[in-house]
Parts: structure tokens; sequence; C-alpha cells
């Protein structure tokens, strides 16, 4: 018993809340150390000296509960404490671990503070400290916003130092040697004749004394994992093709689930005539779930099979039934005063400057765009009387608890979430409809597992989609300089909605996303506003990869390009003269550098474009170069200058940097999602083609260690890819086409 009272009053408090946000502006809630969820079912020969390590006698597992979707978050992750725990990651056993409060993310929030990234004044920090707050208390387990690396780089090192110095202290009490004159090396404590203590020789001891929390992080001088060129953890699985990911999962004894849901997102179902479906070979059973019909079956192919047969008359949808109607609502609301959301950047005076003289005006347009990840919605749920269990690549793990407690009406400790590999996601996997979906099969034939994959077809049809948006954009040049800039932006609410099927209900105030990637960038223009106006909320929409900067990116740096150029001034010179931010500056600086940029003209047929996009605080500058061929445009080169503060992996910041590349132009060249009748029209990769390989142009990424902070890359590289291709293309052709996609005027070679 006095070993079960020691560990089951141990709680865990380091991270950003406990070292700066609960102790500077918390309540009590806020201050209150987080149960350390290990501890539950710890052995006897077991320690669990923080949530993300446990160690027995036979290894060490390291828990990475921040969601791998391809991003190598896995990897990061565990080489964070790795680097401070002193063991070689590829030898320990690596698992996201059952979702808890103890993971949440205090950096998520950071994003919606209205203050822009470069600012870091002290209201500025102390507000992006206080945004840790209520991410604790609402326990926010949610992968996204390139925030796996800022939230853990801390938090995760400091688990690895007090579980490295818990062990030597151990080690100390068993050798009689002080803590202070031992060492440690590879997942062993190492006492100064040169003998060792395995970690997991010391483990059933360092479970019955308590954590050392006074630690110092080692300086990057004496890193062995960070900061230097490694092989991702998972390359041998993924090269192998033994990876396993959730769609490839199976339960024994599972049947198999197909839903064909209605085409009008949100709408329900009238009527359903299954005869024919129900007929089919290996069809078990037919069901009514919400806005639409499931399938059990004895396999996926015969589930989706009899689900087509199924003759559905649907419920109208219940927003505009085409895209016409649709970008019709948001153009209305856009500079109407009654449809204002928010103003966060208005510097000078805007309206005075516009009264006279000769006015620029445009307009820009971004269409609504699927995930479409490679790996399509899929679940696998077992419930009983006694619990729910659920297996399921997600970012929001614990909403999924929390979920399936509202419909089984079950304890939460009585559900089980198991965080499987992503083949992909780009925010898709922010949403759980599938999983509430599989919920509701499973219920209806407990105690059997049931496996939900949503066909190709389902799945880009049924996606929570990149909001479309349009802006306005009025300017006007003086003396070779830009001095007016008045960018106005229309879409539907994206974060209240989210939050709405999050929780339950939306959060109130101004929908940042709106805007961001437009009202926060590093330019001192004389005469500069950027305004946001929330059109109604019409086909549901999420976070696409990079969020309201993917297309607040576009709209900024074309509208800026374009009167850089009215000025007949270079466009990377005047945004060099116009940024206020030292790190951005020395981004511009390099691209220019390193694309060789001088100012002249390419000659005929040949163009180079340069944009540039701060987003989730990461500078980011690209130059691309096109030509233009009888058969189309050809991307010839693209070069990238980043800042993300010091970098972790420089090998992985590179391949996520070419990925948010070619991602971005690749919708940008070829991809849109529109709407008939009130249902999506694109429903595989053959109409939403992206980027083809033969297309793919040479990237070259240069990535600067100039920033206050350490940030992530997950994201950052997408926004300003549209625009440089963009600007490229006007270069090349003296064609300016300021609507997404460019294939609607364009072809690519």
């Amino acid at each position: 018993m006095g070993r079960l009272r020691t560990i089951t009053r141990r709680t865990f408090l380091i991270g950003s809340v406990a070292i700066v946000g609960g102790v500077a502006f918390g309540t009590y809630m806020a201050k209150r150390p987080i149960k350390n969820p290990l501890l539950a079912d710890l052995e006897e020969d077991e320690a669990a000296i923080t949530p993300y390590i446990k160690i027995d006698a036979s290894g060490i597992t390291l828990i990475t509960p921040r969601a791998d979707k391809g991003q190598g978050a896995y990897n990061m992750q565990a080489r964070l404490i790795a680097e401070e725990l002193d063991i070689d990651p590829v030898t320990a056993n690596i698992t996201p671990g059952l979702p808890g409060p103890a993971y949440y993310n205090g950096t998520v929030l950071e994003e919606s503070i209205p203050f822009p990234a470069y600012d870091h004044s002290a209201m500025a920090e102390n507000i992006r400290k206080f945004m840790h707050v209520p991410a604790k208390l609402f326990a926010m387990q949610i992968t996204g916003g390139s925030s796996t690396v800022p939230d853990g780089f801390v938090k995760l090192r400091m688990a690895g130092a007090i579980a490295r110095e818990t062990l030597k202290k151990a080690a100390a009490q068993r050798s009689g040697v002080a803590r202070d004159l031992l060492k440690t090396e590879d997942g062993s404590v190492v006492l100064p004749d040169g003998s060792r203590l395995a970690y997991t020789e010391l483990a059933a001891a360092a479970a019955k004394i308590e954590p050392v929390t006074d630690v110092q992080l080692r300086p990057s001088s004496e890193w062995k994992h960070l900061g230097k060129p490694t092989e991702r953890i998972d390359m041998p699985a993924k090269c192998t093709g033994t990876e396993k990911y959730g769609i490839d999962l199976r339960i024994d004894g599972m049947a198999h689930a197909a839903v064909r849901a209605n085409p009008g997102v949100g709408a329900g179902v009238e009527s359903f005539d299954a005869n024919e479906a129900e007929s089919m070979r290996g069809v078990q059973q037919v069901l009514a779930i919400k806005n639409g019909v499931a399938v059990i079956a004895d396999n996926t192919w015969r589930a989706w099979r009899a689900a087509d047969a199924i003759d559905i008359k649907w419920a109208v949808g219940p927003y505009p039934a085409s895209t016409a109607e649709i970008f019709n609502e948001i153009e209305n609301v856009v500079d109407v005063e009654a449809h204002r959301d928010h103003r966060q950047r208005d510097e000078g005076d805007v309206d005075e400057a516009l009264e006279d003289g000769e006015i620029f005006e445009a307009t820009y347009k971004v269409p609504y765009l699927a995930h479409a990840p490679m790996e399509p919605m899929n679940a696998i749920v077992l419930v009983t009387d006694d619990k729910c269990e659920i297996w399921t690549g997600t970012q929001i793990p614990l909403f999924v608890r929390d979920h399936a407690v509202k419909m089984t009406g079950l304890d939460a400790e009585n559900v089980f979430v198991y965080v499987q590999p992503m083949g992909g996601s780009f925010g898709h996997k922010l949403e759980n409809t599938h999983v509430l979906q599989a919920i509701e099969i499973a219920m209806a034939v407990k105690g059997t597992a049931v496996k939900l994959v949503w066909s190709r077809e389902e799945d880009m049809t049924h996606d929570y989609l990149r909001p479309g948006a349009v802006a306005k954009g009025r300017g006007k040049v003086a003396d070779g300089k830009v001095e007016t800039f008045d960018l106005s932006v229309g879409q539907s609410a994206l974060l209240p909605d989210w939050f709405g099927r999050l929780m339950g209900t939306g959060i109130p105030g101004p929908d940042a996303t709106i805007t961001t990637g437009s009202w926060d960038q590093p330019f001192d223009i004389p005469n500069y506003r950027v305004t946001g106006y929330r059109a109604p909320v019409m086909v549901p929409i999420s976070s696409w990869r990079s969020v309201g900067a993917s297309g607040n990116g576009f709209f900024h740096d074309s509208l800026l390009d374009e009167l850089i150029l009215k000025a007949g001034a270079d466009p990377l010179a005047e945004r060099i003269r116009l940024c206020l931010d030292d790190t951005s500056i020395k981004v511009l600086e390099k691209v220019g550098e390193i694309s060789g940029w001088d100012g002249s003209s390419m000659g005929e047929n040949r163009g180079r474009g340069v944009a540039f996009c701060m987003s989730f605080g990461v500078p980011t500058a690209i130059v691309s170069e096109v030509t233009r061929t009888e058969a189309g445009i050809r991307i010839d080169k693209v070069y990238v200058a980043v800042d993300v503060g010091e970098v972790l992996d420089p090998v992985n910041l590179e391949a996520q940097v070419f990925g948010g590349v070619i991602f971005g132009m690749a919708h940008a060249m070829n991809c849109e999602t529109t709407f008939e009748n009130h249902a999506a029209q694109q429903n595989n990769y053959h109409a939403f083609e992206g980027m083809r390989l033969y297309q793919v142009p040479e990237i070259e990424v240069v990535a600067l260690s100039n920033a206050k902070k350490i940030r992530g890359i997950g994201e950052p590289g997408v926004p300003p890819a549209a625009p440089s291709l963009g600007n490229a293309i006007y270069a090349a052709t003296g064609q300016r086409i300021r609507e997404l996609p460019f294939n609607k005027q364009i072809d690519f070679v």
C-alpha cells in the first residue's frame, strides 16, 4: 500500500502552462497539476516518471501523443524526448498512447490572438502564454497548426531530462555514488568506474522515488539527435510497405460497413428502399443512420456495392444548390459594413488616400477545396454493454472519446481511443463524422467490431472543405512606391463551425481565419488596411493545410505584386523595402540570393515571380521560374527560403517544404470543389488532379535560423506557392490570373 500511495499521488507539472501561463495568469484549475495517466495501470517493475516515458525490464516506451499523418510527428517527438533521456530513439517502442488531458496542446491557440507573429512585445507574449490556460482547461489534445514542434520543444525535452535525472537518483541510491558524479549514455547510467546500470534495471527503483524536477536542459552544442541530418524512424516500414495504417487494421470477427450520406452535407433522408441491397451476397444488415444509410457485410467491397444499390430519396441540402449561388452569397458580404467580422489591420488613412487620384482595383477568388488524402476516412469500433473501443486515425482523440461517451452513455474511463498512423490528412482528420457513423453502426450490433471505410467517392463528396473566398483589393502608388493597400476578404466563418461540431457550441467573437495570412504580414505601408467580412455558413468547412493563410496568401501577395509593378518597382526590392521585420527581410534577401534575382528580364516567354507569406510564425519566400511553351506553362524551378528558428531536423524540414510547395502549387493549378444540386461534383482524383510527377519542378530550399522561437514547418510552404506561380505566369505572359485554379485560363505541361 505504501508504494501505491506514493505513485498515485504523483502528478506531472511541466510545460508551458506550468512554467508561465498557469503561474502568471491561471486560476487554481489552470495551475493544478495534471495526473500522469501512465500510473493508472503500472506494474510492480515498471516506471512512468512522466506521461511520456514508460520503462520496464523489457525496454523503454516513448509516448508521442501528437498524431502522425505523414509529417514525421512521431519521429520528432521521440527525438526530443530521447535527446535528454540519453537513448537512441530507434531502440525504443514508440506509441501515441491513450489520449488524456496531460497531452494538451498549449501552442495551438496562440495563432488566434490579435497580434501578428512578428510582434514580440510584452503584451503579445503574455497573451500567447495565457492562451495555454484554456488549452489546458479544455484538454485540447489537438494536432494541427504546425504546433507539434513548438509545443513539444521544451515540454518533451523536460520530460526526458526529468526521467534521466530520476534514473540517476535511483542509481545513486543503489550504488552509493552521488548523483552529480553519475553520467548517462545510450540508456544506461554510467558510474565513475565505467560500470553501467541499464535504465531497465533501475525502473522498479525509480518508480518508488519522487521525480527529480530541478533539471537543466542540454545546450544545442551537446545534442546528439537534434539539429543533425537523420533518417526518420518510420522510414524503413514505409519504404518496405510494412507500415500499418488505420485502414490496414483488422480485428478478429469484425464486420465491415459502408455508408451513403446525403450529398447535401448535413441534410437527412426522406426514404429509402434497400430490398435489392439486402438480397446481395454477404450483406448482413441495412440500417438508417443520421443523414444516411449504412450497410453491414462480410467485406468492404460487398458493403460498398450494396450501399450503391440502395434507392434513396434525399432531403434537400441546407445550403445554396450551385457554386454560382454560393459565391454570390460570399461576394454580397464583401465591403458591406453589416457583415464586417473584424479589422485587425488599419494604419494611416486608407479612405482619405483613396478619395482621388488613380486607384487600382482588382477582385480575387479562391475555390472550395477537398483535403483528398490517399487514405480515406476509416474506423473500427467495438461497443459492448461495458465499454467502447475505437481504432482510427485522428487529430482530435479526446473529442472523439467525448463524443463516444455521449453516444453510448458509457463513462469516459470505459471509452478507449487507439490512435492509428494516418495515410495523409491535410486537416481532414480534424473531423470525426466517420467515427460517429461507426459508433452508431456498432451500437446496432453490440459485441461485434465494425470496420467502416468510406469509399473514395464518399470521402471526397462528404469532406468538410477549405472555404471558398472572395477578396476585393484597392491601392495607390506614388514615386515608385506602394503607398496604399486595402484588402477586403469575404468567406464563411471556419472556427465557429468547427468548434460547434467538436464541442456542441460555437465560439463567440470574430473568426481570425477569415484574414489570417493577410492582416498579419510584416509590411509597413503608409495606408494599410485589411478587413474580414463574414458570409453565412453554407457548405460545411474546416481547416485545410495552412488554414486561412492558404487563400489569404494568394490574395495579399497578388495584390501587393500588382501594386509594386504598377509603381514600376522591382518586386523583390520593394517587398524588402516595405518589410518591417528583420527576420523576414533576411528571408527575402536569401531567396533573392539563391535564385540569382537581379531584377532583369529572363527573356521572351520566360518569367520569374516572387511571393512572401508569414504563416504560423514562419516567414517564407518563394521565387518560381516558368516558361511559356506552345502547349502551356512549364514550371522550371522553385527557390524557397524559410526561418523556423533552430532547425531540429534538416532532412525532414526540406521534405516538408517540398511537400508544401507542391501541395500549394498543385491545387492552384488544377483543383476545385464545385457544387450542383447541393452536391460536390469532384468525387475522385480524375476530377481533382493536382500536379503530375513530370510537372514537379526542381526545388531548392534554404532554412535560416534567425527567428527568436522554434516553429513548425508542416504548413508554411503552402501559402506563398500559389502567388509565386501566378506572379511568374504574369512575368512570362503578361496575363494576370486572379482566380484559382489557374487551369480555368491556361494549360500546364
